[in-house]
């Protein structure tokens, strides 16, 4: 279930001018990552696919991580 929800794709981030890292889930912003944890995520986020970078923010933002998520059918 949970990679078919990561497909869509709900995740997407933006980093700005002073280096923060501004994450999305669904278009809503939903944390930021700021200093050396920034940074990391950074070189985390570098060359990677979509699905990669889907799964990086879903462990970082806490979200799709328990496995026992309920499904909205």
């Amino acid at each position: 279930m949970q990679e078919n929800k990561l497909s869509e794709r709900p995740f997407s981030y933006k980093i700005t001018a002073n280096g923060k890292i501004i994450i999305y889930y669904n278009s809503r912003q939903i944390m930021i990552v700021t200093g050396s944890n920034s940074v990391k995520l950074q070189s985390k986020l570098l060359d990677k696919s979509d699905r990669q970078v889907q799964l990086i923010l879903a462990k970082i933002t806490g979200n799709f991580k328990h496995g026992n998520e309920r499904s909205n059918k």
